[in-house]
């Protein structure tokens, strides 16, 4: 099976990816908490793939960006494993 995109997310073309972040197997907070931690390793402008599988985590990821500012590029599941592509922000709020 290939990647599904979801809704409010547009399919993008090769993106290229600066760090992968596994989260699979936890639950909320810590996908979150670890997308943090990673986003600081990472520079302005550069890409982020994390790996889920918390049923929750499209809406957990959406809303972090939201408040943050940094852009979430693209959010697919398959086989139960949500992969996010999240560019930080230039100006993270």
């Amino acid at each position: 099976m290939g990647d599904k995109p979801l809704a409010n997310v547009h399919k993008l073309p090769k993106v290229r990816v600066d760090e992968i972040l596994d989260v699979k197997g936890l639950n909320c907070p810590l996908p979150i908490l670890r997308t943090k931690a990673a986003l600081l390793r990472i520079q302005p402008g550069e890409v982020l793939e994390i790996l889920a599988t918390d049923p929750h985590a499209v809406i957990d990821f959406q809303g972090f960006c939201a408040q943050t500012g940094h852009e979430l590029l693209h959010v697919s599941e398959t086989d139960g494993v949500f992969k996010f592509l999240i560019r930080k922000s230039e100006h993270p709020c």
